[in-house]
């Protein structure tokens, strides 16, 4: 990870080390590869790890990040995070590996706990979707493409921004 003008640029996939030097309110720019799901596919994500079908997922949820958004040809823009389908879906994730959940809005105490005990965090990002589909160098649906746009994505990406929310225990809300 490098740090440039109080800005830390970090590359997928994310280690722990990484995660144990970030603090709430850190300024993150993320590159490499990240992965997208939301309503209608984290749920399915969650069924297949509490079910020991985890070597069904079409990619390494070790070190992971995963955007909580949907993929059109409008862009991206993360959509709300503390909708039932979508919060029920981080702990356990952060349990199987992702490291780096981003969306937008304030998350309950019992998934911020989840989130400690797993040495992940929450990224808030800005809801502006042509600056961040800039940031897109490529798309491709790897799983649930019955879905559409809220199929999972695999999104290479340089500089995605966000601001740590939610680290270690604390957060911004």
């Amino acid at each position: 990870m490098k740090e440039i003008a109080s800005v830390k640029k970090m590359k997928t996939p994310i280690s722990n080390e990484t995660i144990n030097i970030l603090k709430v309110g850190d300024k993150i720019l993320i590159s490499g590869t990240i992965f997208t799901g939301r309503d209608a596919v984290l749920p399915k994500l969650k069924e297949k790890i509490a079910t020991d079908k985890i070597e069904e997922i079409p990619f390494d949820l070790k070190g992971s990040v995963i955007m909580h958004t949907a993929v059109s040809d409008a862009g991206i823009a993360p959509t709300t995070s503390n909708k039932e389908e979508i919060e029920s879906s981080i702990p356990e994730l952060a349990k199987a590996g992702v490291k780096i959940h981003i969306g937008k809005g304030s998350l309950s105490n019992e998934t911020k706990e989840g989130l400690n005990k797993e040495n992940s965090i929450f990224v808030v990002t800005p809801p502006v979707a042509a600056l961040l589909s800039d940031s897109i160098k490529s798309k491709k649906v790897i799983a649930f493409e019955e879905e559409g746009m809220e199929a999972i994505f695999k999104l290479e990406v340089v500089d995605i921004p966000g601001i740590v929310a939610i680290a270690h225990g604390e957060s911004i809300y």
